[in-house]
């Protein structure tokens, strides 16, 4: 078969690059997929270096032992801590997730915007070198969501704990006159309901989704690796830990995809 019709491999801590996938898929129908949804270990955020690389090794094995052309990380704490790493070690092209400081850094009146994202974000490397591009008239709120991907996780997207702990987090920074709300982890875009109820619409909220569904097409683009076919992607699930979240976050996208569990 030829390269252009293997599939593009995607990972992620959890159920929450599910955002990232979607947006793929609406961006490059024609393209196959295979999630690979570390749930056991989530979140990563929470972790040191060392375990969030060798975790992001792991994955990228799996996703190459199921031939895919390319890998998105759909995990910033993954994409900070291990890409560097990754993409000196294996020879496939890997898009990489970051939080959207910098557009949201040209979008702000108030030179204040927020950042919501895992503590294993904050403290990279590549988070403090990105940082620190951003003109230092622009003062940068950031807020560790500590408990959100676990809720999330576990089924309680909805729940009146998630409320409390987004209220907590979110207040603060309207306090500060935030006016633009960076979501800097893949699982936060399902909160926006919820974000948008605490902060109306005086806050832009900003996530990377769609910049990486453009990035992934230019990049295979690149690589001379895009299916061209007009035949739909079909779409395998691999996850590690209670699959049923993951099927109410992807319920009725699409017909041809298949979850399996399994202990990996």
């Amino acid at each position: 078969m030829s390269l252009n019709k293997f599939p593009i491999g995607i990972f992620d801590s959890g159920v929450g690059g599910t955002s990232i996938w979607k947006e793929i898929i609406t961006h490059l129908p024609s393209e196959s997929t295979i999630y690979l949804s570390d749930s056991k270990n989530a979140p990563y955020g929470e972790k040191s270096e060392q375990e969030i690389i060798d975790l992001s090794i792991k994955n990228t094995q799996f996703l190459l032992s199921k031939n895919c052309k390319i890998i998105v990380i759909a995990c910033n704490t993954a994409t900070t801590n291990a890409i560097k790493l990754l993409r000196k070690n294996y020879d496939i092209p890997f898009i990489g997730i970051e939080p959207a400081i910098k557009p949201a850094a040209l979008k702000t009146k108030t030179n204040t915007i927020g950042i919501l994202a895992t503590k294993g974000t904050l403290n990279s490397e590549l988070f403090e070198k990105t940082s620190s591009t951003i003109n230092k008239e622009i003062t940068i709120i950031e807020k560790v969501g500590k408990g959100l991907v676990e809720l999330i996780e576990s089924g309680n997207l909805n729940s009146e704990k998630m409320t409390k702990l987004l209220s907590s987090f979110i207040k603060p920074m309207i306090d500060k006159k935030v006016d633009c709300l960076v979501l800097g982890c893949t699982h936060y875009p399902y909160l926006i309901p919820q974000i948008r109820e605490l902060v109306g619409n005086k806050i832009q909220i900003i996530d990377s989704g769609e910049a990486v569904a453009r990035q992934t097409k230019t990049i295979l683009e690149t690589n001379q690796l895009l299916n061209k076919s007009d035949t739909a992607g079909v779409h395998q699930f691999y996850i590690n830990k209670n699959k049923k979240v993951l099927e109410i976050l992807i319920s009725g996208d699409k017909n041809n995809l298949k979850i399996s569990e399994e202990d990996f």
